[in-house]
């Protein structure tokens, strides 16, 4: 006899799990609270992921095997690499809808920072993520857009800068943060863009 299918794919429960943590943190996130968001019974979800343990960091793995993906689709979706790195960080700016969101969002992060078995998905996350902007600055500089430089450290900026930049838009809460981080990064890239890059970006 073959297994049941499951009504509800794993895919979709952890992006409700990543909704409910963005309304109300890890620490306050029940599983009930994820089994009202998906239409399931909380036994359902100890019964795929063990706990609410095995359940974050299911989103945890997710995040941090997902991020080759992410990076072809907007790349896919821009007509030239520094767009597609725009597109990047307004993809990030998605974790900062609200100060609230974000603020649930770093409270993830203390895990990640703090339990191993989190921080070794988050480190692979964030290897990917800066390799994956590495690829798109290298892709950049061949097709003219930007000067010869050290990408790799300028990877690093880059993906400081998005963190950072999100966390000072919670602060001042000017504007919208997708905007927020869009001139920042732009104030750290104008100056290695080509004069072909700029005539163009100016028409």
């Amino acid at each position: 006899m073959s297994p049941r299918p499951k009504l509800v794919e794993d895919a979709a429960l952890l992006a409700g799990t990543a909704r409910v943590i963005e309304r109300l943190g890890p620490a306050r996130l029940t599983l009930a609270d994820v089994a009202k968001e998906v239409g399931l019974a909380p036994p359902t979800l100890v019964q795929r992921f063990g706990s609410k343990r095995g359940l974050l960091l299911a989103v945890a793995r997710q995040g941090a095997g997902g991020v080759r993906e992410e990076f072809a689709r907007i790349r896919a979706a821009h007509r030239s690499p520094l767009a597609a790195l725009a597109g990047v960080a307004e993809c990030m700016a998605q974790m900062a809808r609200t100060p609230e969101a974000l603020a649930n969002g770093l409270a993830f992060f203390q895990i990640d920072i703090s339990d191993p078995e989190f921080h070794r998905l988050a480190l692979a996350h964030a290897r990917q993520f800066r390799a994956e902007l590495r690829a798109m600055l290298d892709e950049a500089v061949r097709a003219g857009e930007l000067r010869p430089c050290a990408t790799a450290r300028l990877a690093n900026a880059v993906q400081g800068l998005i963190g950072g930049s999100m966390m000072n838009w919670a602060i001042h809460r000017e504007g919208k943060a997708g905007a927020w981080i869009a001139a920042d990064l732009e104030t750290l890239l104008r100056p290695l863009r080509t004069r072909q890059a700029i005539k163009r970006r100016r028409s």
